[in-house]
């Protein structure tokens, strides 16, 4: 049963990803399953992943045994990092990890939602649920506990009151079987304090493909300002590839919503990269994966000419912040990116909001 004071009534948000933040938050990879044949040179893209953050604000790992060690190994001294003794099944903190919540009086809070590994698709997946407990009694932090299974690459946050998500993800019956699209809308509006919850798609709409995770928000649209999205988008200039009618049907209907306040977003195309395979596997890659932290921006790039411009385009929509690509294709061969690999821990009381 949801807590009789839920963090909206008592005055916590939960603040946009480009929002000061006090830390960033890191799960070392070390579960081979994840990236079968192909391990070997993904610790490396984490050490390098981990480094640029800390060169702009502190970062947190979690790891235990070997992948400890490893971690220590690669990263262990490094300005800004710390590591923490903590195992994990696997390196996906964006949906085992805590939401981090602000309040302008109080002390930070955090939400810990139900962990299923994106309905029991992957387990065990104990040691990652485990996780927002360990980090709210590693920062002293009052832990909210809404009972949901909930991930965090399933919704998008414009810090404004208004929240995007997919109705493939959240009302797939691997997750919340008993819930309403009603009952889920008041569930995330009582512990994030939005107003709005606005569903994309109808259940059976799919996603890109070799996404596993049933249409998570993140690989799709993401808010870059409170009233702006980029979204994913078939380049009809192109000739020869394959049109994504999932892709269209995010145009129009992202055109046709509006925010909290009642009006409309504006929605930028965002390019899709060459398809990348691995053993005749088409994998998830997705220039919306991104990570938006304290003056920098990191996106995924998969070695094809549209890195180069989607990266211009970030540089456009973040005048302020350096953008850094970095190389994901063999990330992503564990059918995720860096958005998918960190999470944000939000200033403890808030500043003035900037995209």
């Amino acid at each position: 049963m949801p807590e009789k004071q839920t963090p909206k009534s008592l005055g916590y948000r939960w603040p946009a990803e480009w929002e000061p933040h006090e830390a960033t938050w890191l799960s070392w990879p070390h579960n081979r399953d994840s990236w079968p044949g192909k391990f070997t040179p993904v610790p490396e893209v984490f050490a390098r992943f981990a480094r640029t953050i800390a060169a702009f604000e502190p970062v947190h790992i979690l790891a235990s045994g070997a992948a400890l060690e490893q971690a220590e190994e690669l990263v262990g001294g490094t300005a800004n990092i710390l590591l923490h003794e903590k195992g994990t099944n696997d390196c996906w903190i964006r949906d085992h990890g805590p939401w981090f919540l602000q309040h302008a009086h109080e002390p930070a809070a955090l939400v810990d939602w139900g962990y299923n590994a994106w309905g029991n698709k992957y387990p065990p997946f104990d040691l990652d649920n485990a996780v927002p407990e360990y980090v709210a009694l590693e920062l002293g932090m009052r832990r909210f506990s809404p009972g949901l299974v909930m991930e965090g690459g399933s919704i998008e946050n414009n810090g404004q009151g208004t929240l995007l998500v997919t109705s493939q993800c959240l009302l797939n019956p691997n997750r919340n079987p008993d819930l309403s699209r009603s009952e889920i809308s008041r569930m995330l509006s009582e512990y994030t304090g939005a107003d709005r919850v606005l569903w994309l798609f109808a259940a059976e709409d799919g996603s890109i493909p070799g996404d596993d995770t049933d249409a998570h928000i993140d690989q799709l649209a993401r808010f870059v300002t409170g009233d702006t999205l980029v979204a994913v988008a078939n380049d009809p200039a192109e000739q020869g590839r394959a049109r994504l009618p999932l892709l269209d049907t995010l145009q129009t209907q992202l055109k046709s919503l509006s925010d909290a306040q009642g009006q409309p977003f504006t929605v930028i195309p965002l390019p899709l990269p060459d398809p990348v395979f691995y053993e005749d596997q088409q994998l998830p890659a997705s220039y919306a994966n991104f990570y938006i932290g304290n003056g920098f921006l990191i996106y995924p790039t998969f070695r094809c000419a549209r890195d180069a411009s989607t990266g211009k385009l970030l540089k456009d929509l973040f005048p302020g912040r350096e953008i850094i690509g970095l190389d994901a294709v063999d990330l992503v061969w564990g059918l995720g990116a860096f958005h998918c690999a960190s999470m944000q821990q939000g200033l403890a009381h808030p500043r003035p909001v900037s995209a």
